[in-house]
């Protein structure tokens, strides 16, 4: 279980890597929009991703 974990953290590392790293000006413009988003805003987006994440791994586990 261990592994596993440090292997899926390594690969959101790899992932959120991988935009500064190929297109730095649209990571910097978008880091720029999410600003300007108000707190509720924000968690909104948070709580998406999270629920995708959550069943995305309920389909694949």
């Amino acid at each position: 279980m261990t592994t596993t974990l440090l292997l899926a953290f390594a690969l959101m590392l790899v992932l959120e890597g991988a935009m500064p790293f190929i297109a730095p000006a649209a990571w910097r413009e978008t880091f720029r929009r999410l600003i300007q988003f108000s707190d509720g805003q924000i968690r909104f987006v948070g709580l998406t991703s999270m629920v995708i994440g959550l069943v995305l791994i309920l389909i694949f586990s």
